[in-house]
């Protein structure tokens, strides 16, 4: 299996349903294939909340979920990806949609855009592997009007790769949009893009355990050369080593709206004034002293997804107990705290001597955590996640090499 189809997300039967009705309209030139499309295989799609469509995904480590939340497809496209943005329009906006999928978070911000634009101009680069998941955005029915521009320019790409030969998308693209779609690896993509392009980047792979080269280091240190000073990186996920990578390339992090989900996602900047909500304590504890908090590799942008996450493992086996405490039992986060379950306390403790911290209140674990006492949920610019990840991993060095 070649790396496309490794990434492809959506589930078989509506990969090769999508693939027939295309091969049929390139040999018939009929359009019935895919105008009729969506009633023939409606249940094949699952209705959200907000009435939008979405498609399941393949079977990924014995579960099949959904590419959005059930809360609402287009809703959480508005509610993750264009509320966190701080988009000025009166200038020219351009967004990279990483994972463009369906269209839906793209076709947000083409909304959002029309209703507040100010004689500027907007630039859309989309970026999806897969040619059937961008088709499938054409076989939906769209939930919002913006969603009619967006399949204009997926199907102009489709038409021009050979996979769709019928222009049956009607809505114009306005002249002051412009919208690019690629249909390729996207950290291909990205090493091509020019340096401070793009005002906002949206991350949306289906999940950092299937496409962890999506989630790298040295992607994100890609995405720092070719973001505005201002510009803010959306992204759903909570995961500690996401989170630890945008730290480690450069960004300051926050926490992005909760929404469908238990956990808000991750919202990067260059700048800490364009961030506003902190990380959660523990997360921070978490990703600056344990394990966890260890980013994905990807030097040379090249690798396989198994090759990222078996690098990792035997990353985290090897700095584990050396420069990072164990994530067993998620144990930096005790630290500070007294602890009245003597058996977790001895788990703690032990993971914890190993790192030369005698105890959860010890001098050492209370000078590892110290910066956390003037933790805010508000954060500013010397006051924030970054800088307090920053500090804690600082101390525990000088903590685990005896210079305390």
């Amino acid at each position: 299996m070649n790396y496309e189809e490794n990434a492809r997300v959506i589930s078989d039967d509506i990969f090769n349903l999508i693939n027939t009705c295309f091969e049929n309209e390139r040999k018939s030139k009929d359009s019935k294939y895919r105008v009729n499309f969506f009633d023939t295989y409606k249940n094949y799609f699952v209705l959200t909340d907000d009435g939008s469509y979405s498609i399941n995904s393949r079977e990924i480590n014995h579960k099949i979920e959904t590419l959005h939340t059930s809360t609402g497809a287009i809703s959480e496209a508005f509610e993750k990806f264009i509320k966190p943005m701080k988009f000025d329009y009166s200038k020219d906006i351009a967004i990279l949609d990483i994972c463009a999928g369906l269209g839906y978070n793209s076709s947000a911000a083409i909304d959002d855009f029309l209703k507040k634009e100010d004689n500027s101009n907007l630039t859309i680069d989309m970026v999806e592997i897969s040619s059937p998941t961008l088709a499938c955005g054409l076989l939906v029915p769209s939930p919002i009007e913006a969603h009619n521009i967006t399949c204009k320019a997926i199907e102009e790409e489709l038409i021009k790769t050979n996979y769709a030969c019928l222009e049956l998308e009607k809505t114009a693209i306005p002249k002051n949009i412009d919208i690019n779609v690629y249909i390729e690896d996207a950290r291909k993509t990205v090493q091509n893009l020019k340096d401070k392009q793009y005002d906002a980047i949206f991350l949306d792979p289906f999940s950092q355990n299937m496409a962890p080269e999506l989630f790298s280091l040295d992607l994100f240190k890609e995405f720092k050369r070719i973001i505005k000073d201002n510009g803010i990186i959306a992204t759903y996920t909570s995961a500690a080593p996401v989170r630890g990578a945008f730290i480690e390339a450069g960004f300051y992090v926050g926490q992005g709206p909760i929404f469908g989900r238990k956990q808000g996602g991750t919202l990067a900047s260059p700048s800490p004034e364009m961030l506003e909500i902190s990380l959660p304590k523990n997360d921070e504890i978490r990703i600056a002293l344990s394990d966890v908090g260890i980013s994905f590799k990807d030097p040379g942008l090249n690798n396989s997804s198994k090759y990222i996450l078996d690098k990792r493992t035997e990353e985290r086996h090897r700095e584990r107990h050396n420069t990072r405490i164990s994530s067993a039992v998620k144990t930096p986060i005790f630290l500070g705290d007294e602890m009245d379950d003597e058996k977790l306390k001895r788990r703690v403790e032990r993971n914890l001597a190993k790192m030369n911290i005698p105890s959860t209140t010890s001098s050492e674990a209370m000078y590892i955590v110290e910066i956390e006492n003037k933790y805010n949920k508000k954060q500013d610019k010397t006051n924030n996640s970054r800088n307090r990840i920053l500090d804690m991993e600082k101390k525990l060095k000088e903590v685990k090499n005896g210079k305390l």
